[in-house]
């Protein structure tokens, strides 16, 4: 048993597909990063080419997968622990052009740790712990504050942007460059994926973003609040119009990801319907 890996997303989304799909709620990144890649081309997140792999076990079907675009974080599905520690293994004989961070599920990542500092001489540290929740029934707020909700047009793009380097340091992500940032929100916006809160004035002051449907489920992502307009309520509002919205359109499944540092957070998303699933790490390598 071993590691497969190719550059051909069609490739690995005809073998990898059915695990995919199997699990969508847990596997939503791997399923909304390969169709922004389908539908933007593999090019989109920077000049280095996507890498995806899947991991056979001893009846011979896939049970784990990992994909990689670059700046981004290595993916890890669910994984047996032989397939993380030989993960781990590949990446670190990859030297200097290893990557630097890589996100996998509890308890998968003490695994790989072992395995890490087997094979690269040094333990990883946790850079980021997040939680991923799931909608049940979903309780807007009682008293949302003076404002609307609206779609984000190709007008907002610099200042969602800025929001989003806002939102990735406020979680301690390492911030990717521009173009990989201004990716991000380009795709969003090509398949009218923001929302933002305006006040009663117009003035925007909160933004949500939603992936695309894949597999029966849409993720909300990059809920942001500037420090200047926090406290008020916009991101619970913003975040159960959103996930309205993704169900309307279809959505058996809508998720999102908290990081666990936050309680504020928790605790919103908790009280409009979401219910925790699984836990995931960043670990820095």
């Amino acid at each position: 048993m071993t590691w497969t890996l190719t550059e051909d997303l069609d490739v690995f989304l005809g073998t990898a597909g059915p695990f995919l799909h199997a699990r969508p709620a847990e596997n939503t990144v791997f399923l909304t990063v390969t169709d922004t890649l389908r539908a933007a081309g593999l090019g989109m997140y920077g000049d280095l080419p996507p890498r995806f792999g899947w991991w056979r076990d001893g009846a011979g079907e896939v049970a784990a997968v990992w994909l990689r675009t670059p700046p981004w974080p290595v993916n890890v599905s669910r994984a047996p622990d032989e397939a993380v520690e030989a993960l781990a293994a590949l990446l670190a004989a990859e030297g200097d052009a290893a990557p630097t961070e890589v996100f996998l599920p509890r308890p998968e990542d003490e695994a790989f740790a072992r395995a890490w500092q087997a094979h690269a001489g040094r333990r990883p540290t946790v850079r980021h712990e997040t939680r991923l929740y799931r909608l049940a029934e979903l309780s807007p707020p009682q008293a949302p504050p003076a404002g609307r909700s609206r779609t984000a047009t190709a007008a907002d793009r610099a200042l969602l942007i800025d929001w989003t380097h806002g939102f990735l340091r406020d979680v301690g992500d390492d911030v990717p460059g521009d173009r990989a940032v201004a990716a991000l929100v380009d795709d969003r916006l090509s398949h009218q994926g923001v929302e933002v809160w305006e006040e009663a004035d117009g003035t925007p002051v909160a933004m949500a973003q939603l992936t695309r449907l894949v597999a029966g489920q849409a993720r909300v992502a990059n809920v942001y609040t500037p420090p200047a307009h926090r406290g008020r309520g916009y991101a619970s509002v913003l975040t159960a119009a959103v996930s309205g919205r993704a169900r309307r359109a279809g959505a058996r499944e809508v998720v999102l990801f908290t990081d666990l540092a936050n309680p504020t957070s928790n605790a919103i998303y908790q009280r409009i319907g979401y219910r925790p699933v699984l836990d995931r790490v960043t670990l820095a390598l």
